[in-house]
């Protein structure tokens, strides 16, 4: 098995959508809309500004992995002085693929990438599967977070 590792591209979106939908199908999301219209105009627009940026693993022309970070920026707080933060999401492994290390690199070359853009914190929601890889990795649960849906 040969891995190799590249950024996404906009050739590439279409199939980086797909493999989303399944993984929020997998972790049990409750699927009342076509969310393929906004995640397209969300991926587009922020991968045109720079505000979102992933790493993709490859076997073949296969993608087997993906990750993405997105960049915001809130008032800066003790924890974090400038106020950038970045937001980890879509890491996913297909399932032949995992227990292999490929997480691991995209999840080591997406926070690269935040580091890179000046952020001084990474935030995910976790799902139950990646909770090991991110506390292994250096994470840390905060109790803090909460959600309020509008």
């Amino acid at each position: 098995m040969n891995i190799e590792y590249r950024k996404l591209t906009e050739k590439e979106l279409d199939t980086f959508i797909d493999i989303r939908i399944g993984q929020l199908r997998e972790e049990g999301a409750q699927e009342d809309i076509d969310l393929r219209p906004s995640l397209l105009d969300y991926y587009s627009r922020h991968m045109a500004d720079g505000s979102f940026v992933s790493w993709l693993a490859f076997d073949g022309d296969t993608i087997v992995g993906t990750s993405g970070m997105s960049f915001v920026e809130k008032p800066p707080y003790f924890g974090c002085p400038n106020g950038r933060i970045g937001l980890l999401s879509s890491m996913f492994t297909d399932k032949a693929y995992r227990r292999q290390g490929i997480a691991k690199e995209l999840l080591s070359r997406v926070v690269d990438e935040a580091r890179a853009y000046g952020c001084g914190a990474v935030h995910i929601t976790a799902s139950d599967m990646g909770v090991l890889l991110y506390r292994d990795f250096g994470f840390v649960k905060n109790d803090n977070f909460m959600q309020y849906k509008l």
